[in-house]
């Protein structure tokens, strides 16, 4: 994006320097402790554009959420798609209120964001952050390095099914998991592409196609369909019952996952607590085809036992935002970011859940700190 001028949500206006992109960003904090980690990852983004000074952001924030929610009846308003494809990215904080159904708020707010804006690779790298340890025993960190694809527009998530005769002894409820040839094949080819670029060249497909003889089978013609387009990429097929006893005893045999909606949102959330805490994993939401915006978030979720107590990790949404800035071109930026955080996790600072005592803030101020002192340090020697 070439600089231009660029309008926030609330109608104030930046003006990107000369030579340099600016990058608009749609906030969409939502609830619980979305609010207090998108804070935290808006801070620290702005430091460190700051002090790069090689690139701009321009945040437009809503206040899409439950309260919104409350107030109008829906979770969006009629033209939010629209209005997020005014945006390069989104960073979103968490959806979900013990008041409202979960059902109702997940598809009211980020289901009814990834699916229509085509975002249909889910992305969960998962590593043992410097200054972190697994729960595993003897897991080093070059053993739990992983990517998990997630397929983020179909399968169990379709939102295909139906009741009828509620309330009555005969009630009937179906929820119809949709394999549409385009949407398995894209998510392998992507899958394939993702593990590609790694050192290992390594894919793991995870099916259950033992049990389910219609769509998990046909997961797995797909798949070999794919794998003959990269011979170059080495890969297995798991059933995903397997899958979990793989990733607890022998994380080292992992490099890059595969899997439908609902296996990879259940597998990816033991991995990051495999990694050391739900509270370091970030999300990315990509419509590969750059057509729509991409989202941005961590996946612990609104978390409300814990919500304006301070003491939320953000280092999920400081990742989910260094991913954003990869996803963007910004890769010396997204480096820096991570350095940043995993200094400042090695030095002792982490919230409850990393087993420290420091607050959000305390954590959010020492990123930054370290961002400003790496910042200096290279260009002192001309880096």
């Amino acid at each position: 994006m070439s600089p231009a001028t660029v309008t926030e949500q609330n109608g104030t206006e930046g003006i990107a320097p000369p030579g340099r992109p600016t990058y608009k960003i749609a906030s969409i904090p939502a609830d619980g402790i979305g609010p207090e980690v998108i804070s935290a990852g808006i801070q620290v983004l702005e430091t460190l554009t700051k002090e790069l000074d090689t690139f701009g952001l321009e945040f437009g924030h809503l206040d899409w959420g439950s309260a919104y929610y409350r107030k109008n009846g829906q979770y969006l308003p009629d033209n939010a798609l629209d209005i997020l494809k005014g945006y390069n990215a989104i960073l979103f904080g968490a959806v979900g209120d013990p008041e409202i159904p979960d059902h109702i708020s997940l598809w009211g707010l980020r289901l009814a964001i990834c699916q229509p804006l085509q975002q249909y690779a889910n992305v969960r790298p998962t590593r043992i952050l410097r200054g972190t340890s697994s729960p595993l025993r003897s897991c080093s960190r070059r053993d739990l390095d992983w990517v998990i694809v997630r397929e983020n527009s179909e399968g169990e998530y379709a939102g295909h099914g139906g009741t009828s005769h509620l309330n009555e002894a005969w009630s009937v409820a179906t929820e119809v998991s949709i394999f549409t040839r385009h949407g398995v094949e894209r998510i392998m080819r992507f899958a394939f592409e993702t593990a590609r670029s790694r050192p290992r060249k390594r894919l793991t497909v995870v099916t259950k196609s033992n049990a389910q003889r219609n769509g998990m089978v046909f997961w797995d013609l797909c798949a070999s369909k794919i794998a003959a387009e990269f011979p170059d990429v080495e890969w297995d097929k798991m059933l995903v019952d397997a899958m979990t006893t793989r990733m607890v005893l022998h994380p080292e045999t992992i490099d890059t996952v595969v899997a439908t909606n609902l296996h990879a949102d259940i597998l990816s959330d033991l991995a990051a607590a495999l990694a050391g805490s739900i509270g370091i994993a970030p999300t990315s939401n990509l419509d590969p085809t750059r057509a729509n915006p991409s989202m941005f978030e961590p996946i612990h979720g609104s978390a409300f036992d814990i919500t304006g107590k301070g003491v939320a990790n953000p280092v999920g949404t400081f990742w989910s935002s260094a991913e954003m800035l990869r996803w963007l071109g910004q890769g010396e930026a997204a480096d820096l970011l991570m350095e940043s955080v995993e200094n400042v996790l090695e030095g002792g600072v982490k919230t409850l859940d990393l087993g420290g005592k420091n607050t959000t803030k305390e954590v959010t101020d020492k990123v930054c700190g370290e961002i400003e002192r790496l910042i200096k340090s290279k260009k002192e020697r001309g880096i």
